[in-house]
C-alpha cells in the first residue's frame, strides 16, 4: 500500500522558509514512494477560533475541508515558521478549528487521534526554530497525533536553500531524508489502525 501524506506550512508568507522546507519534504516524500498532498492554508481561511462565533454560525466549511484531508491521509508533515518564539496564529488557529470537527455530514469525523505526523521547523537564526517545533509538538500530542520522534529543524533560513529550492548543507538533506523515512515507515504502520 501506498501512504498518503498531506504536507503543508505555517506561514503563507511568499518566499516563507517554511513553505521552502515544505516543497522539499513534499520532493522527499514523493522520492521515497509516498503519494504527497501539497496544501497551502491560503487556501483554507478561517476566523480566530470563537467558541461564540461556533455556537452562532457552526464550524467554519474550511475547518471542515481540513479536517477531510486529515482523514483522507495516513500521516502529515507540518513545516513550522517560528514567531516570537513559539508557533505562528494561523497554524495554531487552524489546529484548533480542526479540533472542533467531530461529524462530517452525520458521519463521525476524526481527524487527529493516531494520525502520524512529523515537525519540520525553520527560522532566521542560530535556533532553527526548534521552540516552534517543541510548541507545536506538545499540541499535537495533547491532540493524540502520533509524533515522531525525528525532525528537521532548519536554520538561517535566507542563506539555507540554494537557487533551485534545494538545500545548501547535505547535514538539512540528509535531516530531511531521515524525517519522511520516519513518517512513511509510521504512516504505513498507523494506517490500519487509525479509524477513517
Amino acid at each position: 500500500m501506498t501512504p498518503k501524506i498531506l504536507v503543508f506550512a505555517g506561514s503563507i508568507r511568499s518566499g516563507a522558509y517554511s513553505g521552502k522546507t515544505a516543497d522539499l519534504a513534499q520532493k522527499e516524500l514523493a522520492a521515497q514512494g509516498a503519494e504527497v498532498t501539497r496544501i497551502s492554508l491560503a487556501d483554507y481561511p478561517l476566523p480566530i477560533m470563537d467558541e461564540d462565533l461556533e455556537k452562532e454560525e457552526g464550524v467554519p466549511e474550511n475547518a471542515v475541508r481540513l479536517a477531510r484531508l486529515f482523514v483522507e491521509h495516513d500521516g502529515i508533515l507540518i513545516a513550522t515558521p517560528e514567531y516570537n518564539g513559539s508557533m505562528p496564529p494561523l497554524l495554531k488557529n487552524a489546529i484548533d478549528w480542526i479540533s472542533r470537527v467531530g461529524t462530517d455530514n452525520g458521519r463521525r469525523l476524526r481527524p487527529f487521534n493516531g494520525r502520524a505526523v512529523a515537525i519540520c521547523s525553520s527560522s532566521n537564526g542560530h535556533f532553527a526554530g526548534i521552540r516552534s517545533a517543541g510548541h507545536l509538538r506538545a499540541v499535537l500530542a495533547h491532540i493524540q497525533m502520533d509524533v515522531i520522534a525525528p525532525q528537521c529543524s532548519v536554520p538561517y533560513g535566507g542563506e539555507a536553500f540554494d537557487d533551485e529550492g534545494g538545500f545548501r548543507e547535505e547535514r538539512h538533506a540528509k535531516s530531511m531524508h531521515n524525517v519522511c523515512h520516519a513518517l512513511i515507515e509510521r504512516a504505513w504502520q498507523a494506517s490500519d489502525r487509525v479509524a477513517r
